[in-house]
């Protein structure tokens, strides 16, 4: 497009799809929101009141037939993710999609396979951590050899608990914690680890709080190991019931040293000491903790259309982590190592 505005139209105004709205329409150069797509008349009346949006879609393929539509940023339930792309790549738009690209492997390669049919056009899928500013250093670090070679990843992803249940009604089409928090630690590993292939993995998990998940066969709390050919390992802990907020915490270990990105979950540098003790705040949400890198990861794709630049990420990637979670998915049922 050489440098031409990306006129974008959003797919999904809940509470991700507000903030990737509002990024698109207000903070990313070259990008201009043209159209929003919602099923909520509400979402759709706060897209227009909030951002000003003047072509309101409640249908996708309507979305799709805007005139002038260069590219679609989809931010809807996981389960309609591969029909959503391949829809948009047929239509001749540019995808952006949050994660995760499928919640099966066989919609995984359909959708890698469609895009290969049309090689001018971008797919990205929303791996945010590649795009932290703390994360991009440590690989960075890790790839001049800073600490050595690495072997082991320990990343854990955790949310404050929500007493109103969300996620619990969220569950049945999520995929299961370990496909809908943790494919984020899974893709963070593979980066960090230099991409490995997967060879083994295990999990366990609990219900400690949420005990409506056992309806659907999924826990609030639980830990993964996946082993990778040529000895690297990864340790994933996800949880849903924090009484403190959100932390996200990887630690990588190499030969000659490790590194540590996000530690104690700070929401900023204060300290606070009083009659409680001495004690700094926990970032809410991921939200905050993130809320940098969802602007650059956006910045990113809309120059990769613009200037006609190859993902930071591929396809592939995206598939290796749903692979992975699918296969911690299948050992938290089973009760089983699952081989890759």
């Amino acid at each position: 497009m050489s440098g031409d505005p990306v006129r974008v139209g959003v797919v999904g105004l809940g509470r991700l799809g507000k903030r990737h709205a509002a990024n698109l329409a207000l903070r990313v150069p070259g990008a201009e929101l043209v159209a929003a797509c919602s099923p909520s008349a509400d979402e759709r009346e706060w897209a227009k009141a909030t951002l000003g949006t003047k072509h309101l879609y409640a249908d996708y393929a309507q979305l799709l037939a805007h005139p002038g539509l260069d590219a679609v940023f989809l931010v809807t339930p996981n389960t309609v993710h591969p029909e959503q792309i391949v829809a948009g790549l047929r239509a001749g738009k540019h995808v952006f999609c949050e994660k995760p690209l499928s919640l099966e492997l066989d919609e995984c390669l359909a959708v890698e396979a469609e895009a290969a049919r049309h090689p001018r056009l971008k797919v990205m899928i929303g791996y945010v951590r590649r795009f932290d500013a703390s994360y991009q250093d440590a690989q960075k670090k890790i790839a001049s050899g800073a600490i050595g070679r690495p072997f082991l990843v320990r990343s854990q992803t955790t949310d404050m608990n929500d007493p109103s249940g969300f996620f619990v009604r969220f569950a049945p089409k999520s995929g299961g914690i370990f496909l809908d928090m943790s494919v984020h630690d899974i893709d963070a590993a593979r980066w960090l680890l230099g991409a490995p292939q997967p060879r083994r993995v295990f999990s366990v998990g609990t219900i400690a709080v949420h005990e409506g998940l056992a309806d659907c066969g999924d826990v609030d709390n639980g830990v993964a190991v996946c082993e990778f050919e040529g000895g690297a390992m990864a340790t994933i802990y996800a949880s849903r019931t924090m009484a403190h907020g959100h932390e996200t915490t990887t630690e990588i270990v190499g030969t000659a040293g490790r590194l540590v990105v996000g530690r104690d979950g700070r929401l900023n540098q204060v300290e606070i000491a009083d009659g409680h003790g001495i004690r700094t705040e926990t970032t809410p949400t991921f939200w905050e903790r993130f809320e940098d890198a969802f602007l650059r990861e956006t910045v990113h794709f809309v120059d990769c259309v613009r200037f006609d630049r190859p993902p930071g990420l591929t396809l592939h990637d995206a598939t290796e982590a749903t692979r992975i979670g699918i296969a911690l998915r299948t050992s938290l049922v089973e009760r089983r190592a699952v081989e890759l």
